[in-house]
């Protein structure tokens, strides 16, 4: 029982799969991009076609083939390329290189498929060499009735023409040009080249013209330029030399207006220094007069009025005692009087030395700076008078500072000494009155100029200096 169901199993399994197994055998497909050409049976006239194939063409379906019946085989519909490289020869004689590419299929239309069937069925590898062949032919029969301006100016007549001539045979052969382009003419004699070489000429001598006329304008234009730059130059620069003129006329304005109010100011100064000098020495006399000269004169009558007392008494004692104080005083007062002298004459050279040191500072700020050489110039009083201020307490300075060194002084005639030390000492400033007067005496005139008056006040302090 089992040996039967598997027996049954078996057939009915045979049953299935062989159907499939002849069906699958049997049945064909033809891909979007091929067509089926299947021959071995009569078949009839497909649509659209003038006569009966004798074969049947199948295309995006599928259909029943018999084995060892039916022959199957199988036609690329995909697209074609094929590069053209072809000698040719002008209207006018000049040999020429074409390069190109066709790019073409078979049809899609039965009597396309037929006619591509019939011819390159079995020889489907040879198809682009027979096309390049084709499109040769007719392209060098339309390269030799055009002249080489032509070809180079209309390119896409050259390329219609081949598509037209060429279109009719493609059409017989079953195959369709989907684009055709010329991508180069070689032309190995040069012509071409001669050709555009007058244009290249005529263009390169406009670009020299024109770059030349550009360089013209543009040299015109920087010296134009450099002409304005030398221009707001010069102008900035004598706007500077004004500004500059301007500044330095305040700046001397300013300089001279400074010493002229110092001298002014010192001029004052020097009038109250001269009033206070005065006050100070009627002070000193009044001073002296008290403390030195009363009280002299009392100790003065004291020793005469003792003297008379002791005279008749120590007669020879006081005549020997007499003596040696008179010579002793002679002694000191004569030593007193070198000193004296020896100091005056230091002070005095002192004095001239400072006052040429002052002098020498003076004409050399007046030589320096003009401003101030007419300011002096135009005050000469003043400055006189400022210098004998300056001076005055060293002149009298120097007139006392002997008797600051003298420990013990003894006066032999009593106040009557005392009075001409003092006098001597006071007469100092009296000769510096003296040269005052003679320097503002010596004065030269307005209307000479400023060397004449520095001059002229030279050798009158000189001669004054000189004769104190």
């Amino acid at each position: 029982m089992l040996e039967f169901l598997g027996v049954i199993v078996l057939v009915a399994l045979v049953v299935v799969l062989v159907p499939i197994l002849l069906f699958r055998m049997m049945w064909r497909v033809a891909e979007p991009n091929e067509a089926l050409v299947i021959s071995g049976l009569h078949e009839r006239k497909p649509e659209g076609v003038g006569e009966s194939l004798g074969f049947k063409i199948i295309t995006g379906k599928g259909t029943m083939v018999m084995p060892g019946v039916q022959m199957v085989r199988r036609l690329s519909l995909d697209l074609r390329e094929t590069e053209l490289q072809i000698d040719c020869v002008t209207q006018q004689g000049i040999p020429l290189k074409v390069r190109g590419v066709v790019i073409y299929k078979v049809g899609d239309d039965y009597a396309s498929i037929a006619n591509a069937a019939r011819r390159f069925l079995d020889q489907q590898n040879q198809m682009d060499q027979r096309v390049h062949n084709l499109f040769a032919g007719h392209l060098r029969a339309i390269v030799g009735n055009m002249t080489v301006e032509e070809m180079i100016r209309d390119r896409e007549k050259l390329t219609s023409l081949t598509r037209e001539h060429a279109g009719t045979e493609m059409e017989k052969l079953g195959l369709i040009v989907d684009s055709m382009q010329i991508q180069e003419i070689v032309d190995p004699t040069g012509y071409i080249e001669n050709l555009a070489r007058p244009h290249a000429v005529a263009v390169l001598r406009e670009a020299r013209i024109a770059q030349a006329a550009a360089d013209q304008v543009a040299t015109q234009k920087e010296q134009e330029a450099e002409a304005l730059k030398a221009q707001a130059r010069r102008d900035s620069a004598i706007k500077q030399a004004g500004y500059q003129a301007e500044i330095d006329q305040a700046s001397a304005v300013s300089k001279q207006a400074g010493p002229l109010s110092e001298a002014t100011a010192r001029q004052k100064v020097v009038v109250e220094e001269t009033k206070v000098a005065e006050l100070e020495a009627q002070r000193a006399e009044q001073q002296l007069q008290v403390e030195v000269r009363k009280p002299a004169d009392a100790k003065a009558y004291e020793r005469i009025t003792l003297a008379k007392a002791d005279r008749d008494s120590q007669i020879s004692a006081a005549e020997a005692a007499a003596q040696r104080v008179k010579l002793e005083a002679i002694a000191a007062a004569e030593q007193t009087k070198i000193i004296g002298e020896a100091e005056a004459h230091a002070t005095r050279a002192k004095g001239l030395a400072e006052g040429e040191a002052v002098k020498a500072k003076g004409l050399a700020e007046a030589d320096s700076i003009k401003a101030r050489a007419e300011a002096l110039a135009e005050h000469q009083e003043a400055v006189i008078g400022q210098q004998l201020a300056e001076q005055w307490p060293a002149i009298v300075e120097a007139a006392a500072k002997p008797f600051g060194s003298i420990d013990q002084l003894i006066v032999l005639n009593g106040a009557e000494g005392i009075s001409e030390a003092l006098a001597q000492a006071v007469s100092q400033g009296a000769a510096g009155l003296q040269v005052a007067r003679k320097l503002l005496s010596r004065q030269p005139e307005n209307g000479r100029n400023g060397t004449s008056r520095r001059k002229g006040a030279r050798q009158a302090a000189e001669e004054a200096i000189s004769e104190s």
